[in-house]
C-alpha cells in the first residue's frame, strides 16, 4: 500500500506529537511528585523543629500533639535509645539517625502504606517524624488517568488539524495533477492553475507552464513541417505518377517492368503521403470535426463497395446489423477502410465483418485468416510506422500508418480498437464506439412517435 504525501506527514506528525506528550506527561508526573515530596519534607521538618524548640524549653508534652494527617507520627528518643516523648498514634518503623547533624529523609513501607520519614539529631537526643503519603500516590494516579485521556484526544485532534492544513497546502498541487492529466498532445494550448503565493507550489506551476509553452512551441513546429512537407510532396507525386502512366502506354516491353516498378513505388509513397498528412491533421485537430449521427453499417457498406471496386476480394458481411453513433462520418469512413485494407493487404482468405450493438457501443470486427499477429506485439502493431514481422512489410503494401490512423480516430470518438487475443483463426480487429444516445420518445394517443421538439 503506498501511503501519500498527506497521509505520511499526518502519520509522522501525529507520532511525533504523541512521543512528545507521552514524554512530557513522564516528566509533568515525576515534577508533580517531587513537588508534592518537597512539601511534605517542608511540613516534616517544620514539626521537627518546633519539637526541638519545645524540648529546649522544657515544655515539651507527651504524648506529642499530631500534626497533619491523622496518621502522622513523631518521637524523640534518648542517647541510649529510650523513647522520651512520642505521638499517640507511634508508628512501629525503623528509625535511623543519620551520622551527623544534617536531617535525613526517607520513605518506608509500614504495612500497606508508605511513610515519608525524617530524622534529625538535637544534641544527645534524636528526634524523628513521618506521614503517609499515599495523597501523593493518588495525586499522582488522577493526573496520570487525565493524562492517558487527555494524550491521545489532543493526537486525534492535532492528526485532524495536519490532515485538513496538509490538504489545503496540497491543494493547489492537486489542481495541478488534475489538469495535467487532462492535458494531451490535442490539448497542449492549457495550462497549470498558478497559485497567487509566490512560494515552491507557485515556482512549479509556473515552471511547469513553461515547460508546457515549449512543448506546445515544438509539437505545433512539427505538425507544421509534417503538414506542410506532406503537402508539397502531393502534387509533384501525382505529376510522377501521371507522367509514369502516359509513359508505360508507350512505353517499349523492355522498359515496361522497369517503369512499372517505379509506378509502383510512386503509388506507396502517395499512400504515405496521404498518411502522414491525415495524421497531421488529426495531430493538430484541437477541437473534433463538425459531428452528427453515423449509421456505421451504412459506412462499412460503402468502403466494402470501394475496396472491391479496387480489387477482386471475397468479404463476408452476413454479421452486419444496424449501429448508429455520433461521430464524423468521413473520419470513421477512414478508420474502417484502414481495417479493412489491413485485413486484405495482410490476411489470408475471405475477410469477414460483423457489426453489432452489444453493452451500450458499437461493436465492429474485422478479421482475416492469415497467419495472425504475436499476441505479444498486437499492441504495438497500432504504433506508426510500426510492423510486427516480414509478413507485414513494406513490400506487402502497408506503410505502418493505417492501424495508428485509425486508433487516433477511433479515440477522437471515445472508443477503442484492438486485436482479439482469443481469436486464433486469423487476426481480428475489434473497433468499439459508443452508441448514440436514443431519441426520447412520447406517446400520442396511443402511439409512440419520436419527439422531435414539438408535441
Amino acid at each position: 500500500m503506498v501511503w501519500g504525501i498527506r497521509a505520511r506527514i499526518t502519520i509522522v506528525a501525529s507520532l511525533v506529537v504523541l512521543a512528545v506528550l507521552i514524554l512530557t506527561g513522564v516528566a509533568v508526573v515525576q515534577v508533580q511528585r517531587n513537588v508534592l515530596t518537597e512539601s511534605i519534607d517542608e511540613t516534616l521538618e517544620q514539626w521537627t523543629a518546633e519539637i526541638a524548640q519545645a524540648a529546649d524549653a522544657g515544655v515539651l508534652s507527651s504524648p506529642i500533639a499530631v500534626r497533619g494527617d491523622e496518621d502522622s507520627f513523631a518521637v524523640v528518643l534518648g542517647a541510649d535509645g529510650a523513647v522520651i516523648a512520642s505521638t499517640p498514634g507511634m508508628v512501629d518503623a525503623a528509625i535511623d539517625g543519620p551520622p551527623d547533624a544534617a536531617p535525613r529523609f526517607s520513605t518506608v513501607r509500614v504495612g500497606d502504606e508508605e511513610y515519608r520519614v525524617m530524622s534529625a539529631r538535637h544534641g544527645s537526643t534524636l528526634i524523628a517524624a513521618g506521614t503517609p503519603i499515599d495523597d501523593v500516590a493518588d495525586a499522582g494516579a488522577a493526573l496520570v488517568r487525565g493524562l492517558a485521556v487527555a494524550i491521545p484526544i489532543a493526537t486525534l485532534v492535532l492528526a485532524l488539524l495536519v490532515w485538513i492544513l496538509v490538504g489545503r497546502v496540497l491543494s493547489p498541487v492537486e489542481a495541478i495533477r488534475r489538469e495535467v492529466a487532462e492535458i494531451s498532445t490535442r490539448s497542449l494550448d492549457r495550462r497549470v492553475p498558478e497559485p497567487a503565493l509566490r512560494d515552491e507550489v507557485g515556482r512549479l506551476a509556473r515552471t511547469m507552464n513553461e515547460m508546457l509553452d515549449r512543448l506546445q512551441s515544438a509539437t505545433e513546429r512539427q505538425r507544421r513541417f509534417v503538414a506542410d512537407a506532406s503537402h508539397e510532396l502531393r502534387t509533384p507525386l501525382t505529376r510522377i505518377r501521371a507522367e509514369l502512366e502516359v509513359a508505360l502506354s508507350h512505353a517499349e516491353p523492355s522498359d515496361s517492368a522497369i517503369m512499372q516498378s517505379v509506378r509502383d513505388e510512386v503509388v506507396e509513397l502517395t499512400r504515405l503521403v496521404d498518411d502522414l498528412l491525415v495524421l497531421a491533421r488529426i495531430d493538430a485537430a484541437a477541437q473534433p470535426a463538425a459531428r452528427g449521427l453515423v449509421d456505421l453499417d451504412d459506412v462499412v457498406l460503402r468502403e466494402v463497395e470501394r475496396l472491391r471496386g479496387d480489387r477482386s476480394v471475397s468479404i463476408d458481411l452476413s454479421a452486419v446489423s444496424g449501429a448508429q453513433v455520433v461521430g464524423d462520418a468521413a473520419a470513421l469512413g477512414r478508420a474502417v477502410r484502414n481495417l479493412l485494407d489491413n485485413a486484405v493487404v495482410h490476411g489470408e482468405g475471405p475477410v469477414s465483418i460483423a457489426l453489432r450493438e452489444e453493452d451500450g457501443e458499437a461493436f465492429l470486427a474485422v478479421a482475416d485468416h492469415g497467419d495472425g499477429v504475436d499476441p505479444r506485439r498486437a499492441e504495438q502493431l497500432f504504433e506508426r510506422f510500426e510492423r510486427a514481422d516480414d509478413a507485414r512489410a513494406r513490400s506487402s503494401g502497408g506503410t505502418g500508418l493505417g492501424l495508428a490512423i485509425a486508433r487516433e480516430i477511433v479515440a477522437d470518438h471515445r472508443g477503442t480498437v484492438a486485436f482479439d487475443p482469443d481469436y486464433r483463426s486469423g487476426a481480428r480487429v475489434v473497433m468499439r464506439i459508443p452508441l448514440a444516445a436514443p431519441s426520447p420518445q412520447v406517446v400520442v394517443d396511443g402511439d409512440e412517435r419520436q419527439k422531435t421538439g414539438s408535441a
